[in-house]
């Protein structure tokens, strides 16, 4: 018998005690995941981090445990847990297992804290409850309290005794509920970049971090906070003198009914090497950012179209800058305090107060109008720099949509790639593309591949040097868009002022391997070089991706009695003939060797361009392989760019390895 739904007056019903937080973790932590777990630990250290902005306590001690469950220990003043004759009830009580109570609600903070983290009475209680188990100890008033908490349930109530240590602190040791999260193994790396933020925020508070799974030890300390940090981060960058600015004031409500102790600081410089933003608010870190955000580029932009107005840098008719312009170039650290309220929710990682953003932007506006006057040399070089950004960002978006008219809505290869040789197979994980060198290769290859699942396309003598070439010179050769053409997966254009991928969608890529194939001769290694420049600088991710590979043309054929071998390196080409020789000579005979130059591609028979170059069976190929960013630059502007000299001294010194790949006679 079916069992019938009701939905009446009954059907209401309210979660109680550690139900409101273990069974809505997501509401209170943001997620129920490994996210969720790490907000629960910021909360404990955000009460640590309270109690020494308010003055007590310049130390902070976190503990990684190996079973996975974290100690936070601080030397404020100590939890108040004992009666609370105003409510009727423990302090311990209240504060860990009742949402919605703290000593924070009171306007200015009845002076207990001027600006706090923690401001809706959540967090000591929601960690508790989602823990499998949390102990506390608190010494405060001449006395030592203990508190042990199951699952978000007290057992055995306070317990209290005298102590003489004259110390003060409360110390938490908990273990995050796996039956709450789903997963509990908090990785060092946060505890290492919470606590860093933390000391950025609060300078001169010190924070230790012990993990006990890899016995390290770890402190964290900004005498001048953000000061420290921005300098420390453009150490070795090409910036701007950093400049710091502060100010305290009030934020006054709208209808002039209340006003707040405010504190804004801001450090910032410009670079043509980096861009960092970042906010914190109350010592929390503001991922999403939200007001201040907003009012750094309003302020940005107002003070620097200003400046570039009054100066005369516009051309006639050009567009104003927008902060998108200038954020690639500026580096902003903003550090903020106030006792009104605002984040989004309790995760705290973005701001949302309008009173804030408004005087924040003014505050930014008069100290930047102040900043260009007085440092005119260096703001006519942030204002170029912006300018050239702008311009830039400009030329790329005209490139797009030519190169987007160029390459039309959707690819009929056939119909427009000239000599063009497509496969039966419409899979793009089994389809080839094999980049050869001239018509003559195309033939050969042609006739000698696996027509099911390899394609061809032919270059046509030396393709341009993208590393070199203007985008407009690369996107005018008939060659490169034919390439992209049949590749299918558009373009990467990178520029200082757009560094977002624009038009590329790996889905879109017709084909499982890209496979340059050229000849083993100068000329070959050149054409396979520009190719695999203009993939690094148009489709680097192909690269990334393990797409493009080289194949291996062998460098010699060498004949004995019937059989033939080929040699890839003059190298292989010894230990073959030293092989035959060593076979002959215990059979008695004398070896008959005919060694020549391998012919080039397109001399080829079918048979044996099928044999060397195509079968998977025996063909040789090579991965492209990313390497670390910073080399494979270096590399290409060595080999390909302008630093003559550097291409000089390199071949001086390496020369002698690549030999081989010389005419050999």
């Amino acid at each position: 018998m079916a069992v019938k739904n009701t939905y009446n007056n009954e059907s209401i019903k309210s979660l109680k005690g550690p139900d409101r937080v273990r069974k809505c973790a997501p509401v209170i932590f943001g997620s129920d995941g490994l996210e969720g777990c790490q907000h629960s630990v910021f909360e404990i250290v955000s009460n640590s981090v309270d109690e020494a902005r308010a003055g007590h306590g310049n130390l902070i001690e976190v503990i990684r445990h190996a079973d996975k469950s974290v100690t936070v220990k601080d030397y404020g003043r100590g939890m108040p847990v004992d009666f609370n004759k105003n409510e009727g009830r423990y302090n311990w009580d209240l504060i860990y297992c009742e949402l919605y109570a703290g000593a924070k609600y009171d306007g200015n903070l009845s002076g207990n804290y001027k600006a706090s983290i923690g401001l809706n009475g959540l967090g000591c209680c929601a960690t508790q409850y989602a823990s499998e188990y949390m102990d506390v100890e608190v010494i405060r008033d001449g006395f030592k309290y203990n508190l042990h908490f199951e699952e978000g349930y007290n057992k055995g109530g306070l317990k209290k005794k005298e102590d003489k240590s004259r110390k003060t602190g409360t110390t938490t040791r908990w273990k995050p509920d796996p039956t709450v999260f789903t997963d509990i193994d908090i990785p060092l790396e946060y505890f290492q970049d919470m606590l860093k933020r933390q000391a950025v925020a609060n300078a001169g508070l010190k924070f230790t971090l012990k993990d006990e799974q890899s016995g390290q030890t770890f402190e964290y300390v900004y005498e001048n906070g953000i000061r420290q940090y921005l300098e420390e981060v453009v150490a070795d960058k090409n910036c701007t003198t950093p400049v710091f600015i502060s100010e305290d004031t009030k934020l006054v409500e709208k209808d002039g009914s209340r006003e707040h102790d405010a504190r804004f600081t801001a450090c910032f410089c410009f670079s043509s090497d980096m861009s960092l933003i970042e906010h914190y608010y109350n010592s929390s870190y503001l991922v999403n950012g939200g007001s201040p955000e907003r009012a750094m580029r309003a302020a940005f932009a107002y003070a620097l179209d200003k400046f570039i107005t009054t100066e005369g840098k516009y051309t006639r008719g050009e567009a104003k800058i927008t902060y998108t312009d200038i954020q690639d170039s500026l580096v902003f650290i903003s550090n903020s305090f106030s006792s009104v309220g605002g984040f989004e929710n309790q995760t705290k990682k973005c701001l949302v107060n309008s009173i804030f953003q408004d005087a924040f932007t003014e505050f930014l506006k008069h100290e930047l109008e102040v900043y260009f006057i007085e440092n005119k040399s260096e703001a006519v070089k942030i204002a170029d720099q912006v300018l050239l950004n702008k311009r830039s960002a400009e030329q790329a978006e005209k490139t797009k949509l030519n190169l987007k008219k160029k390459l039309g809505k959707g690819l009929d290869m056939n119909n427009r790639v000239k000599k063009f040789v497509d496969c039966r197979s419409k899979d793009a994980d089994k389809r080839e593309i094999y980049i050869v060198e001239g018509d003559s290769a195309l033939g050969s290859a042609k006739m000698g591949r696996d027509a099911e699942f390899q394609a061809i396309i032919p270059v046509r003598g030396k393709i341009l040097n993208c590393l070199k070439a203007e985008y407009n010179r690369i996107f005018d050769s008939d060659i490169i868009i034919d390439l992209l053409k049949v590749l299918g997966c558009g373009v990467e254009i990178k520029t200082k002022a757009n560094k977002k991928i624009s038009q590329f969608d790996m889905k879109n890529l017709k084909w499982s391997k890209i496979i340059i194939c050229t000849d083993a001769d100068v000329d070959g290694f050149q054409i396979r070089t520009l190719i695999l420049t203009m993939i690094y600088r148009l489709m680097p991710s192909l690269i990334d991706a393990g797409k493009v590979y080289i194949a291996e043309s062998p460098l010699f054929e060498i004949t004995h009695k019937k059989d033939t071998y080929f040699a890839y390196s003059e190298a292989e080409k010894n230990e073959i003939i030293e092989e035959i020789k060593g076979n002959e000579k215990k059979n008695g005979q004398s070896p008959r060797i005919t060694i020549q130059r391998s012919k080039g591609l397109g001399e080829n028979e079918p048979d044996m361009m099928w044999l060397t170059t195509m079968n998977p069976a025996t063909r040789r190929l090579i991965k492209v392989m990313p390497t670390d960013v910073k080399d494979m630059d270096y590399m290409f502007d060595l080999l390909l760019g302008d630093n003559l000299q550097g291409r000089k001294d390199y071949i001086q010194e390496y020369g002698y390895k690549y030999t081989d790949m010389l005419d050999v006679s």
